[in-house]
């Protein structure tokens, strides 16, 4: 595998997270009947696939670079952890008063936040191992 990889394997796990996620957006709030719209859209959620995505990319490239490779498994932690705690901040976002329904709010965003995370861990065996990677 080389950096190539690695940036086409950051690539294609942001798409997939990106589609995941306005997919699940678009169906939850035609199936609870609410519009959140003014607070989410395509565009959020597809700027923070692509921006959870490319951190993702940026770490494992970091250990690859110093060949810390021993780590990945630290660092894969490190963003399930970091996924579970962005909910924090969802579950404490201040809604516009005008908003039906805003207790289903968290139902809507709290998925949303492993998606990057889920994308790039579902995507990378389809890539070499990480220990097998050449400069």
């Amino acid at each position: 595998m080389n950096t190539k990889h690695l940036l086409w394997h950051g690539i294609i796990s942001s798409v997939f997270a990106s589609i995941t996620g306005v997919v699940y957006f678009e169906i939850y709030q035609y199936l609870m009947l609410t519009e959140f719209n003014s607070v989410v859209n395509w565009g959020s959620i597809i700027g923070a696939s692509t921006l959870g995505c490319l951190l993702m990319t940026l770490g494992y490239w970091g250990l690859l670079k110093f060949e810390l490779t021993r780590f990945i498994g630290w660092l894969n932690i490190i963003y399930s952890t970091l996924s579970f705690a962005s909910i924090i901040g969802a579950m404490d976002a201040s809604l516009p008063l005008d908003l039906d329904f805003p207790e289903l709010f968290p139902g809507l965003v709290v998925p949303m936040h492993f998606f990057p995370a889920l994308a790039f861990f579902t995507f990378q065996p389809f890539f070499k191992s990480l220990n097998q990677f050449k400069r």
